[in-house]
């Protein structure tokens, strides 16, 4: 695809290289027990390998982002994918935990340069009037990705083995990273260099309001996402049946981003925000009252409503605040949500080990009423302060 062809939504590689991120990403849930079993070692001590694989795949964002405004998006996609589809299949032959958490860092630390810098290229080459479908699009394939990583790793997981599981996204990236080829990198605003972006957008107050925001929306969301498998497994439910309810997460942000697409004709996003994070409060507030499968797949379908709702409109947010260093914003918004994650499944493994569902189900709603709130006001504020943008494109930008 020629890159002045004023796109509409985002190239198939663009797409696939964002399913298979967000697919390995979320393989890890349904066979945290598993891995566990193999080595000899509690879920507590297993949950490094996703708390691994989030902190890098945060920590590196900045850099990437940095990067791919320095030398290009498509570019920085293939190496990065090459590097995580080597590292997945190392994963896939590790001997013991300690070297299965070094490589799922290298690995997350690769993948993270893959949905930002896919952000970024729509963001380059999909004008204001069509950027709503464009992101709609790729959060689909984003949230396929999802849905079948959460089914498909406890049933392969269950029948072949986790270490099946590692393998399968790695050979996609590698495929992946040879498919770019044929994409024109988009043109890009000259920043002065990597120094220069950093500059630009660490000193906007607004980018810093709206990173620490989904820092605790992605402690909330991913980081607590890991262990629903688990709080499943702990009730005797096998990790096939536990990775098929994960599954839901995924069908659910699919789902609601279509009817996303209807409402942000109608509604101000602050309206979204509080929908995303009313659903988040609801679904931990339910849980912390029983823990069951039923209950568990409602948190799961209120994180997939949320990811739809609140995350994108925070996303889109981030999009547009600096766009002469956008890919370094994207970034570092990135980083914020996947530290949040880390540090989230750090703080909740104790709680898994000794099954204090209760406990952290309930820490999990006051936290997510709290955020709901904040990020309304801040966007409200934001809102008040900054020139507002033709009408079409309020209602066509997410």
């Amino acid at each position: 695809m020629s890159c002045d062809s004023s796109p509409t939504r985002p190239p198939l590689w663009i797409s696939v290289a964002s399913f298979v991120s967000s697919f390995d990403r979320f393989v890890v849930s349904p066979i945290l027990v598993l891995v566990a079993t193999t080595f000899g070692v509690s879920v507590g001590q297993a949950v490094a390998i996703a708390s691994g694989y989030y902190l890098a795949y945060g920590l590196c964002q900045p850099l990437w982002g940095a990067l791919s405004d320095r030398f290009g998006r498509v570019r920085l996609m293939q190496g990065a994918l090459v590097g995580a589809g080597i590292a997945g299949l190392v994963s896939a032959a590790a001997p013991n935990l300690v070297t299965l958490v070094a490589v799922r860092v290298v690995a997350g630390a690769f993948f993270g340069a893959i949905v930002p810098t896919s952000l970024t290229y729509v963001g380059d080459t999909v004008s204001d009037a069509h950027r709503q479908r464009a992101l709609s699009d790729l959060m689909a394939a984003m949230a396929v990705g999802t849905a079948l990583a959460a089914a498909a790793a406890g049933i392969t997981g269950q029948l072949l083995g986790w270490r099946v599981v590692f393998a399968v996204p790695a050979v996609v990236a590698l495929v992946t990273a040879w498919g770019l080829r044929s994409l024109a990198e988009p043109p890009r605003t000259a920043n002065g260099g990597v120094a220069a972006a950093f500059r630009a957008a660490l000193s906007n107050r607004w980018v810093v309001v709206v990173g620490l925001l989904v820092f605790v929306e992605g402690g909330l969301v991913l980081g607590v996402l890991t262990l629903l498998a688990p709080a499943l497994q702990a009730q005797g439910v096998d990790a096939a049946r536990a990775g098929l309810a994960a599954a839901a997460y995924g069908i659910a942000v699919l789902l609601s981003s279509q009817v996303l697409k209807a409402l942000t004709r109608r509604l101000p996003r602050w309206s979204l925000m509080a929908i995303g994070g009313l659903a988040l409060t609801a679904g931990y507030a339910v849980a912390a009252m029983s823990v069951s499968v039923p209950t568990i797949i409602g948190v799961v379908v209120m994180l997939g409503v949320t990811w739809a709702f609140l995350h994108t409109s925070l996303q889109t947010w981030a999009t547009s605040i600096v766009p002469e260093a956008r890919g370094t914003v994207v970034a570092c918004f990135a980083a914020s949500l996947f530290i949040g994650s880390s540090i989230a499944a750090v703080i909740a493994g104790p709680a898994a080990d000794h099954n204090q569902w209760h406990t952290l189900f309930t820490a999990c709603a006051v936290t997510a009423a709290v955020l709901t709130v904040a990020a309304v006001l801040a966007y409200r504020a934001y809102a008040a302060r900054e020139p507002a943008p033709p009408a079409e494109e309020i209602t066509t930008d997410l």
